[in-house]
């Protein structure tokens, strides 16, 4: 019983790869994209408010999973954009994921603004500081420790979203488990799989966890 575990975690392990860089790829490009959202969405131009409001409810009140089906088949069949916009299926899932977190991690930080203390704003102008300097000195640390424990759960939910790109043919973690049911008919690949999903997303709740502790003030 052992050895037949082993072996088909040993199998799911190829898929570990797609799991972990799709996860990586979407956190790097989309909390820096979310940020810069933000700034768009709490800036004085209307027309960009209006624009990212539009993107950030596009982008949070479709699925993720028609997204990806979008990106993947949808994109190819705009006019002028057949052979331009023809996306390998990993490549797909990974703009899917990033525009899609971005738009999350924009409310999320937008959120964190809001909770900075307007006085703060007025005590900083005072004191001499530059907008750059309030900004990065007084508004971005609070706004971060405010945002941690959204940004953290929006993580787990990332690791667990990761499996929807099986959909497109990636070839992920549950991916390879729903291939070794088929093909040796037998369930234990799924807890099996679900067993891969605990370990990073209890690896990622203790990195928050440690985090929060250190950015407490």
């Amino acid at each position: 019983m052992f050895k037949d575990l082993l072996d088909i975690a040993i199998l799911l392990t190829d898929g570990v790869k797609y799991t972990a860089t799709l996860f990586v790829v979407t956190m790097i490009g989309s909390l820096p994209l979310g940020l810069l959202l933000t700034f768009m969405r709490t800036g004085k131009s209307r027309i960009l408010r209006g624009i990212t409001g539009f993107y950030v409810y596009i982008m949070r009140g479709t699925p993720l999973l028609l997204q990806l089906y979008f990106f993947y088949y949808g994109l190819p069949f705009i006019p002028g954009m057949r052979n331009v916009l023809v996306l390998d299926r990993f490549t797909a899932a990974m703009l899917a994921f990033v525009l899609n977190y971005a738009a999350y991690f924009c409310e999320i930080f937008r959120g964190g603004m809001i909770s900075v203390d307007k006085g703060q704003y007025e005590a900083a102008r005072v004191l001499g500081f530059s907008k750059g300097q309030t900004l990065g000195k007084i508004v971005l640390p609070q706004m971060l420790r405010v945002s941690l424990p959204s940004i953290a759960n929006e993580s787990i939910t990332l690791v667990k979203d990761t499996a929807l790109v099986t959909a497109i043919g990636v070839t992920e973690i549950l991916y390879f488990a729903k291939a070794t049911v088929n093909r040796q008919a037998v369930f234990t690949a799924y807890p099996v799989a679900a067993v891969f999903y605990l370990v990073m997303t209890f690896a990622i709740t203790k990195l928050f966890d440690y985090l929060e502790r250190r950015y407490s003030f």
